[in-house]
C-alpha cells in the first residue's frame, strides 16, 4: 500500500519546517511507501521556497505551486488530484492536525472503512466564538443538508482511493469538500484526537471567510433556503392582504378614518424587506451557477517540483487541462 498525504498551505513559512520534519518521522515509522505533497496556495511570504527546499531533501516529499490564492478547497483538490496513494490523507499546515494521529487514522481504516474523520477532542488555544460558530454551522448544515456530518469534523481525515477519484470526478467549482467526503457514501468512521495550539502565526481564516464558507456549504447541498424564501413571501403577502382586509372593514363598519401613512410605510417597508431577502437567496444560488457553467479549471498550477519549468491548468477532470506558460 501507498499512502499520500496531501497538504496545502497558505503563508506558513514557520510552521513548514517543523511540520515536514514531523511528518517525515511519522510516515517513515509506517510500513507504507508514502509521499507528501504540499501546496502553496499563493502565498507571498517564503512557503514556496521552505516547499522547494523540503522537496529538495527530501525524495518523497513533492511540491506544488499554485498561480495565485485559490482558496483552501481548490488547494487541497489540486493535491488530490496528482496524489498516487491507495490511501490519502488531508491535513492542514498549522500543526493544529498533528502528524502523529495519522497512524489511528490508518489503523481505523484497516478495519474497512473508506472514509476517517478525525475529531477533535478539544479546541486548544481556539476561541468561544470560533468554536461556538463551528458547532453551530455543524448543526445548521446537518439539519438543512441532512449530510450527518461529524461535528469537527474538519479537512483532517483519510480517504481510500475510490472515495479520492470520486471527489476528483465531481465538477463542481464552488467545493465543500467535507460534504463532497460524505455525500459519496461508502463505510465511513471516526476517530478521536488531541488537537494543540497553532505552532506559529496566525489563522487565516477570518469571519468573513468563515461566513463565505459557510454559506458556499450550505447553497451547495440545500435547496432549503429557495423554499424559505417561498415560504417568507407567502407569509409577507397574506399579512398584507390581512392587513388590506383589516383596511376596508374599518373604513366601512366604523367612523374612524385610518390615520397617517405610518402604518402603509411600514408594511411597504416589510414586504420590500421581505423581497430583497428573496431575491439575495435566489441570487446567491444563480451565482454559484453562473460560475459552474463558464467551466473555468478549478486552479492552476504554476510550478511543480517533478515537472520544474512546467505549469497546468487543471480542474476536477482531466479534460480542463491544458498547457500554459510556467
Amino acid at each position: 500500500m501507498k499512502l499520500s498525504v496531501v497538504v496545502p498551505a497558505h503563508n506558513e513559512q514557520d510552521n513548514l519546517p517543523e511540520l515536514v520534519e514531523r511528518l517525515r518521522g511519522v510516515l517513515a515509522g509506517l510500513p507504507h511507501d508514502w509521499e507528501a505533497i504540499l501546496v502553496d496556495d499563493g502565498s507571498t511570504d517564503a512557503t514556496w521556497e521552505r516547499m522547494r527546499e523540503a522537496a529538495s531533501s527530501v525524495a518523497q516529499v513533492r511540491a506544488l505551486r499554485l498561480s495565485r490564492n485559490f482558496g483552501h478547497q481548490a488547494a487541497l483538490s489540486a493535491g488530490l488530484s496528482v496524489a498516487s496513494g491507495d490511501g490519502v490523507v488531508t491535513m492542514d499546515s498549522d500543526l493544529q492536525h498533528p502528524p502523529e494521529a495519522i497512524a489511528g487514522l490508518l489503523a481505523r481504516a484497516e478495519q474497512g472503512y473508506d472514509v476517517v474523520y478525525a475529531i477533535r477532542r478539544e479546541r486548544e488555544g481556539e476561541g468561544w466564538f470560533k468554536a461556538g460558530a463551528s458547532t453551530a454551522f455543524y448543526r445548521l448544515l446537518n439539519r438543512l443538508a441532512r449530510l450527518d456530518l461529524p461535528e469537527g469534523a474538519a479537512d483532517f481525515r483519510y480517504m481510500s482511493r475510490r472515495v479520492v477519484d470520486a471527489l476528483i470526478a465531481m465538477p463542481e467549482r464552488h467545493r465543500f469538500l467535507r460534504g463532497m467526503t460524505r455525500w459519496v457514501g461508502y463505510r465511513q468512521g471516526v476517530v478521536a484526537y488531541e488537537s494543540p495550539a497553532r505552532f506559529a502565526g496566525q489563522s487565516k481564516y477570518t469571519v468573513r471567510h468563515m461566513l463565505r464558507f459557510a454559506l458556499n456549504a450550505i447553497v451547495s447541498f440545500s435547496a432549503l433556503p429557495l423554499r424559505i424564501a417561498s415560504w417568507l413571501g407567502f407569509v409577507a403577502s397574506a399579512l398584507g392582504a390581512l392587513y388590506l382586509a383589516y383596511v376596508v372593514v374599518v373604513r366601512l363598519v366604523t367612523d374612524t378614518v385610518v390615520p397617517g401613512w405610518t402604518s402603509v410605510v411600514v408594511v411597504a417597508l416589510i414586504l420590500g424587506g421581505a423581497q430583497l431577502l428573496c431575491l439575495g437567496i435566489i441570487g446567491q444560488y444563480l451565482g454559484q451557477m453562473y460560475d459552474e457553467v463558464k467551466g473555468r479549471p478549478l486552479f492552476l498550477i504554476a510550478d511543480d517540483t517533478r515537472q520544474a519549468g512546467e505549469g497546468k491548468a487543471s480542474g476536477p477532470d482531466a479534460s480542463s487541462r491544458v498547457t500554459v506558460p510556467g
